[in-house]
């Protein structure tokens, strides 16, 4: 078996062993001040919580992406998983797509395992197992409702995750995004997270796409029904921006 192909097959696998372990529970968010809450139905009425899927190309030989992120990566919100940005990318570019995104999910925030001793069901572990092409980061929305008390972990779980992942992945090209926001205003921790975001995509040579927090901003028609999450209109959105930052640095 070609080694892409076996690493499909992996990844596979691990998909349905995640589907069938993982015990969804559906909850409805009201009056939250969180943009995620771990396993809760989408304002379309999708269910989505914790796990992986992967989709995009089924062709063996295609680039393996790995999009490891919190709810706005997982497509909550969107009527369908095929309708997220991390989807609508994959499929145009004919990736095959392993997305380990959690609702809640932040570099601290509803961790499986505190850096650096993660265990296997953390994103770093499963993104580090798909042994992915390229690699996306789209963390940091979530670790803002644990500012300022949490500070020093948040600055160092985002060093130590980055490092972790470029040492085990040192060939693959990894791609930080700005931490994606959704409302208007903008909290002071939301500047100091993207700044420590940068310097550390900066210390381990990975691209950093710029602006991803004011994509959505002034358009409360591009969001679900919860008023936290994009709607299909908005992901759509967003897929066209990642697309134009994506063109930008050759990808």
């Amino acid at each position: 078996m070609e080694p892409r192909a076996a690493r499909l097959v992996v990844i596979a696998v691990a998909a349905v062993v995640a589907v069938c372990a993982v015990l969804v529970t559906v909850s409805v968010v009201t009056g939250s001040s969180r943009a995620d809450q771990p396993g809760t139905t989408s304002g379309t009425g999708q269910t989505t919580g914790e796990g992986q899927t992967t989709g995009g190309s089924t062709d063996p030989n295609a680039p393996v992406v790995a999009f490891y992120g919190d709810s706005y990566t997982l497509g909550t919100g969107a009527s369908d998983p095929a309708k997220r940005w991390s989807s609508v990318i994959a499929a145009d570019r004919g990736w095959n797509e392993f997305n380990y995104s959690v609702n809640g999910l932040g570099f601290v925030n509803h961790r499986q395992s505190t850096p650096p001793d993660y265990g296997p069901e953390d994103g770093v572990s499963r993104s580090i197992a798909a042994d992915p092409d390229i690699l996306f980061i789209t963390m940091g929305l979530n670790d803002n409702f644990s500012m300022p008390d949490r500070a020093d972990d948040i600055r160092s779980a985002i060093a130590t995750d980055f490092q972790t992942l470029r040492t085990a992945l040192p060939d693959a090209r990894i791609v930080v995004v700005e931490p994606f926001w959704y409302t208007d205003d903008r909290p002071d921790s939301l500047a100091q997270i993207i700044d420590w975001v940068q310097s550390e995509a900066t210390v381990i040579g990975a691209d950093f796409i710029p602006g991803a927090s004011h994509w959505i901003e002034g358009h409360p028609e591009w969001m679900a029904s919860d008023g936290l999450h994009p709607n299909d209109d908005g992901y759509a959105e967003m897929a066209v921006r990642m697309d134009e930052s994506l063109r930008a640095i050759g990808l």
